[in-house]
């Protein structure tokens, strides 16, 4: 199974390229439907990853197909502009998941 990449910025592509991993660049909510639809439909693509721009901007969109489907898996990652999470994000989402504080 491949990985490709959608991204809101050609440094992250260039980057991901170096590493092997295919991708496009969008801009645009509809650009951005389409580029998901087509490597949702591609039976090698097993992990499409995208810039958390694209979450935070898009959050509807992202959030549906998540739900809707199992494979490929959508993972938000950081951009060349770091990450828009906070420092403790994984503990406090442990912390939400089983109501412990750790």
């Amino acid at each position: 199974m491949k990985m490709y990449l959608i991204s809101d910025n050609l440094d992250t592509l260039t980057g991901m390229r170096l590493a092997g991993v295919d991708g496009i660049v969008v801009h645009e909510r509809d650009e951005l439907k389409e580029a998901i639809e087509k490597a949702m439909s591609d039976p090698e693509i097993g992990i499409v990853l995208l810039t958390e721009k694209f979450g935070r901007e898009f959050p509807e969109l992202i959030d549906e197909i998540k739900l809707e489907r199992k494979m490929p898996l959508l993972i938000e990652i950081p951009d060349r502009h770091g990450t828009g999470r906070k420092k403790d994000f994984i503990t406090s989402y442990v912390n939400e998941a089983i109501g412990l504080k750790l």
